[in-house]
Order: C-alpha cells, then structure tokens, then sequence
C-alpha cells in the first residue's frame, strides 16, 4: 500500500504559488498602518433591531491592529520554513526571483545567479519541482480535475 503524489494542474497551482509569493512580497515591503479610533461624535441613521447588540469601536481597532500584523507575520514565517526547506537550487531559485525586494527576469536568476548558469528548460524544470513542493506544503495545490 504506498501513498501516490497528486497529480497537480500546472497552470492553476504555479499561479496559487505565484500568487502567495507575490502576497509575502507585499507583506514584506508594506508597511502596516494602524486604524485610529475618532474622536468626534457623529451622526448615523440606525434601522431598528436588536437592542442588545453592541459596538465597540475601540475594541474593534484594537483586535484589527494586533490581529492583521499577527496574521502576516505568521504567513510569512510559515513560507520562509517552507522555503528553507526546499533543495538548495530550488531555494535559490524561489528567493531570488521572488522573495526580494527588487523584481527580477527569470532569464535573469537563470543567466546571472545561478553558478554556473543553466538552460531555460532546466530552469523550468527545478522552478516546477519548486511550486510543486511549496503548493502541497502550503495547502494551495490545485488537483487536476478539480480545477474545472
């Protein structure tokens, strides 16, 4: 009885990675501004329901500015373990093209980074093997047949 790899859709798991990657990018670089509760009364016209329904606006700032960056950090410490994990070209590869600040051509990380530099196919190859691993790690694979 052994355990069989799913077979992925490529198209839809290498853009759910892309998309996560493109995600820490932005979490890295951006800067999370916190909300500020206001200090002025101000006037909304309220439908009548429940009374017992309460609106803390303080305490709903308050969990959004500890929640929201709590959330980010964690996403991004889970990737950064995931991709630590990975062989080491497939590591290069992934934090080179896309976990830096600058955005950089796939020629580029496959002419230039790599030492010595390899072939578009066998860039291709180890950046698959790479999305494959971080899609099933990072629970986004998309199956086959389950894409439609």
């Amino acid at each position: 009885m052994g355990f069989e790899l799913p077979e992925l859709d490529r198209k839809k798991t290498q853009e759910a990675v892309e998309s996560a990657l493109e995600k820490y990018r932005i979490f890295k670089m951006v800067a999370f501004e916190e909300r500020e509760g206001s200090l002025t009364a101000g006037y909304t016209e309220r439908a009548h329901g429940p009374t017992n329904v309460t609106s803390d606006q303080t305490a709903q700032i308050a969990i959004h500015n500890v929640d929201v960056p709590a959330a980010r950090r964690a996403f991004c410490i889970k990737l950064e373990r995931v991709v630590a994990k990975l062989h080491p070209k497939e590591r290069l590869l992934i934090e080179e093209r896309y976990m830096k600040d600058d955005y950089v051509y796939d020629w580029t990380v496959y002419q230039q980074i790599f030492n010595p530099p390899i072939s578009g196919g066998t860039y291709q190859k180890i950046r698959w093997k790479a999305f494959y691993k971080l899609a099933l790690a990072l629970d986004i694979a998309v199956e086959k047949g389950e894409a439609e």
